[in-house]
């Protein structure tokens, strides 16, 4: 897998280890304890894929240039700072293997880190009068706060229809791919209908993304470092539940909500939904929904002439459902 991602990366090589100074640089301050701890996020930085999906798309419709840089930017610093607030909500102490912010740093601080990442990528924006980029991060992290928010209030009453699972999984995940994109396409002046498309490709290729996490939860053999049946102990309702649920029997459907509801925490029970969703064909259904979306994102792709930046993007297309992790 790390040579796809190298694959991925070949067009845009210079560009990200141009972008890694540009990053660093947008988050530095003059307090000494947050350039600590941002010089901490730099070095513990995952594999940057959202950056590659901006220089991609923008090498799709034109070229790489200052304001793509900032666009790229804006994007890290959002992903990064709902990254350190997530850790503080789930109380996580370990993020890529490394310790948290939190952990480090406690809350309050990790908390205020977040914060100070937030309002540097709407500066970033406002400094150099990117008014159409601030437009886009401004709805992106509207919708994040909003699907976090709609997956927590639906948890509670385990009442998750297909229909919000997916306006979940857009606002919590999608929404932040879709702009990726969209700012790729803008940071060339893109016109309206063009960076629409891009903006459509970045939520069908994250719709998919987020259900390949979702699978995860059903596969021993995942390497993700993430347990087994640890969506089921949370309470989380993924696709492969969703859709069991939906076709069981009334009494199956009885038996199995009262283990999310009472014995999410029975390892025992929870290895017997885990089955059940298996047997019942929610897995099959799950990846026959992702592939849909995968084909939907390549359906776009193949409007474009191709390039080395197609190609890439094409590649990051099949990554996203193969990956291991």
């Amino acid at each position: 897998m790390a040579n796809t991602v190298e694959e991925i990366k070949r067009p845009i090589n210079e560009e990200m280890k141009l972008f890694e100074q540009k990053f660093y640089e947008s988050m530095q301050s003059k307090v000494p304890l947050l350039d600590k701890v941002t010089r901490f996020i730099v070095t513990t930085k995952g594999k940057q894929m959202r950056p590659m999906f901006v220089f991609l798309c923008a090498k799709l419709v034109g070229d790489v240039n200052e304001k793509t840089y900032r666009g790229a930017s804006m994007i890290e610093l959002i992903h990064t700072a709902t990254l350190v607030h997530d850790d503080v909500v789930d109380e996580s102490f370990k993020r890529r293997n490394f310790f948290s912010i939190n952990a480090l740093w406690k809350n309050k601080i990790a908390v205020l880190v977040g914060d100070f990442l937030l309002s540097k990528a709407v500066l970033l924006s406002t400094d150099h009068k990117d008014y159409d980029l601030l437009a886009v991060i401004s709805r992106t992290i509207r919708e994040m706060s909003e699907g976090e928010l709609l997956q927590l209030e639906k948890a509670r009453k385990l009442d998750i229809t297909e229909d919000v699972y997916y306006e979940i999984i857009r606002q919590k995940t999608a929404t932040l791919i879709a702009a990726c994109c969209e700012i790729g396409a803008l940071s060339n002046n893109a016109d309206e209908i063009l960076a629409e498309k891009m903006m459509k490709f970045g939520t069908y290729t994250g719709m998919a993304f987020q259900i390949k996490d979702d699978l995860f939860d059903y596969l021993s053999s995942n390497v993700i470092g993430k347990p087994v049946g640890i969506d089921i102990k949370e309470q989380k309702m993924t696709l492969p539940l969703i859709h069991t649920l939906k076709i069981a029997s009334e009494k199956d459907k009885k038996y199995y909500f009262n283990t999310i509801k009472r014995y999410n925490n029975d390892q025992k029970r929870v290895k017997e939904l885990i089955n059940f969703v298996k047997t019942s064909g929610g897995l099959d259904y799950a990846i026959t929904v992702m592939k849909d979306f995968q084909q939907k994102a390549k359906d776009i792709l193949n409007e474009f002439p191709d390039s080395e930046a197609k190609k890439s993007l094409l590649i990051m297309l099949d990554y996203v459902i193969e990956r291991k992790f």
